[in-house]
């Protein structure tokens, strides 16, 4: 049975993927090529400061990806391939919680925890570090910004998974929304803990100015950096809204019809 449901993980997450890479194509990648515009023009404007308005060639060497490449098969595969994962990953978690966890059909589990997901995986690591374009930061910090995102992520999913045993072991005394509501109200507040604890990375460029105070570029545009995260945001709901619905009505045709009493899947 197990190997049927993460098979319809899988489904779920390549439909999630190919619609979360249409949405980037559209939406995404015309404000990628605008902010390696900003990038191209931020070394000219230091070339031009450092060289008197002169700007030098240095070459190029080794092999190069197109843009081109990058926008279409780059990111397809990168999107599909996630997105696959988290299906599956979906599947697995679902086998653990359905039966377990609440009475709840085979379609609201899977429902909910695909949003649990999201808000997890995604929404609130994104909180803390969000998503930037090209030209937002620095190569020197790339390392400490990746250890720093992963490290929100496995934390804010960790407390999650708390935060719903507490809530799961006050249900009897309290019953089963106010114990919700507790729950919920644990991993609000073990999440604004976890920001306050943790180092904040803000590398947005400022304008650039000559040696005269003159300024020779503007900074970065706020509204571009607006929409990349508002976008970006979009993606992950495309593909998670995806991911959850359609593996829901799978998994709820596979075992809501053939175990009426809902039992734990072994």
């Amino acid at each position: 049975m197990e190997k049927h449901i993460i098979g319809r993980g899988l489904l779920a997450g390549a439909l999630g993927g190919v619609l979360a890479f249409v949405w980037s194509w559209i939406f995404i990648e015309p404000l990628i090529d605008r902010a390696i515009d900003y990038e191209d023009a931020v070394s000219a404007a230091h070339e031009a400061i450092e060289h008197g308005g002169h700007s030098h060639d240095h070459g190029g060497g080794g092999i190069e990806i197109t843009r081109t490449v990058q926008s279409t098969i780059g990111l397809g595969f990168g999107l599909i391939a996630f997105s696959v994962a988290m299906g599956a990953l979906l599947a697995v978690l679902f086998c653990v919680a359905y039966g377990r966890i609440s009475s709840l059909s085979a379609r609201a589990t899977a429902a909910l925890l695909a949003g649990a997901m999201l808000i997890s995986l995604w929404i609130v690591p994104a909180l803390k570090y969000p998503p930037s374009p090209p030209a937002l930061s620095l190569d020197e910090t790339i390392q400490q910004r990746t250890l720093l995102y992963l490290l929100v992520t496995v934390l804010s999913a960790g407390l999650l998974v708390g935060s719903v045993l507490l809530a799961r072991k006050l249900a009897p005394k309290f019953g089963a929304w106010n114990a919700s509501l507790i729950g919920a109200a644990d991993y609000v507040v073990s999440v604004a803990v976890m920001f306050l604890l943790l180092p904040t990375i803000a590398e947005t460029p400022g304008p650039i100015t000559d040696t005269a105070g003159n300024v020779v570029l503007d900074g970065f545009s706020a509204d571009l950096l607006y929409e990349f995260r508002l976008y970006s945001l979009g993606t992950q709901v495309v593909m998670w809204t995806t991911i959850g619905l359609v593996f829901a009505a799978l998994v709820s045709r596979l075992l809501d019809q053939k175990q009426p009493a809902r039992q734990p899947v072994e």
